[in-house]
């Protein structure tokens, strides 16, 4: 969709507009925020993300009649600089000092196991690292069944795919996935 095409669609009707653009390019915002936030925010903070490119597209931008360029670029542009802005929020810590007396922190130490809580973090790291080196569309379709527990239809909208493609190409990434692991020595 050209500059041009966007400013006749928004003398005609701003709704019309509206509704072309997300349609257009709505998914492709989507994997963007998508890619940015996974492994720190919620469903709502990546479709809240995403609202907030399209308001920015709509209220900041100005469409050149006379351009002929692709704004998909700019939306690109957008949506990254949105995505990030949003990680950092969501990624952001805070230190706060708290006083805790002894009996209390020897309650907190026998419920609490360091080497458990570390060797499962550990896991995580390593298993999201194995995830990630699959690449895309492979480590999106199994974070977002495992981590996000969507269904094989959910994906498939998200992705652009069958719900059959969606189970097969998770079938094989599975395959996958586990080649790697035991090539580091994690068995299931």
């Amino acid at each position: 969709m050209t500059s041009r095409e966007l400013a006749d669609l928004m003398q005609k009707s701003s709704v019309d507009c509206h509704k072309a653009l997300v349609k257009e390019y709505g998914r492709y915002v989507y994997a963007i925020v998508y890619n940015k936030l996974r492994c720190c925010g919620t469903n709502e903070d990546i479709e809240e993300c995403v609202s907030d490119v399209f308001a920015d597209v709509f209220m900041k931008c100005e469409f050149d009649i006379s351009s002929e360029n692709d704004i998909k670029y700019l939306i690109a542009t957008i949506a990254k600089r949105k995505a990030i802005d949003s990680f950092r929020k969501l990624t952001v810590t805070v230190s706060h000092t708290i006083e805790i007396d002894e009996d209390d922190m020897k309650e907190l130490i026998s419920d609490f196991s360091v080497d458990e809580h570390v060797n499962r973090s550990e896991l995580r790291r390593i298993l999201l690292d194995k995830i990630d080196e699959l690449g895309d569309p492979d480590s999106s379709i199994l974070i977002q069944k495992f981590y996000y527990n969507r269904s094989s239809k959910e994906i498939a909208q998200n992705l652009s795919m069958t719900a059959g493609t969606v189970r097969q190409r998770c079938a094989r990434a599975m395959d996958k996935l586990r080649t790697k692991l035991v090539e580091i020595g994690i068995t299931f």
